[in-house]
């Protein structure tokens, strides 16, 4: 296990994405920030944080859950857990930002904006992720990232809630799922 991003490390990263995001939109005007279950809400929730400390206001959050939206959920999930998914009222003609920790295959992405055009039709649609770690199986890219970086196909990247903020770690793929902070 090593550490990639330290807790520092991503609040400057993420203060950065929150400062282009809001060049790019002009404000937080018509502005929702959803984050992928699990890992791109506590992502999404830093985001919102540092969103709200430029700006002084609150920036509508939601949470989606893309079990069912997944193209292996018949195969790769014989007992699925579905959790909650809790959206702003309206995404009628709003800039969702679609936020996760890594994005990888892209998969997980076409399903959690599958997922969000459920709730409604937004305007458009951006993705903003913590790491992009490349191998892609879908033609999807991130507009806002906090870092690229490489990493084999027999590891993956974590990113764990601990009480001095997030921070990202690098480990086997075969390791054990290190718990989020209670």
């Amino acid at each position: 296990m090593r550490v990639v991003l330290d807790s520092e490390d991503v609040a400057r990263g993420l203060r950065r994405v929150a400062g282009e995001i809001l060049e790019r939109h002009r404000g937080i005007q018509g502005l929702v920030v959803v984050g992928v279950r699990r890992g791109g809400e506590l992502v999404a929730r830093e985001l919102v944080r540092r969103l709200r400390e430029i700006e002084g206001h609150d920036v509508p959050m939601g949470s989606i859950d893309i079990t069912m939206y997944r193209d292996d959920a018949a195969t790769a999930l014989p007992n699925p857990r579905i959790g909650p998914s809790t959206m702003p009222d309206n995404l009628e003609n709003s800039s969702v930002i679609l936020v996760d920790d890594v994005l990888y295959t892209g998969r997980t992405i076409r399903a959690a904006i599958d997922a969000v055009l459920d709730y409604g039709r937004p305007r458009r649609v951006e993705l903003a992720v913590l790491f992009d770690r490349g191998g892609r199986e879908l033609p999807i890219q991130p507009n806002y990232c906090v870092r690229r970086l490489e990493v084999a196909p027999n590891e993956r990247i974590d990113v764990l809630d601990r009480p001095e903020g997030l921070l990202a770690i690098i480990q086997p793929d075969s390791a054990p799922t290190i718990p989020p902070h209670p």
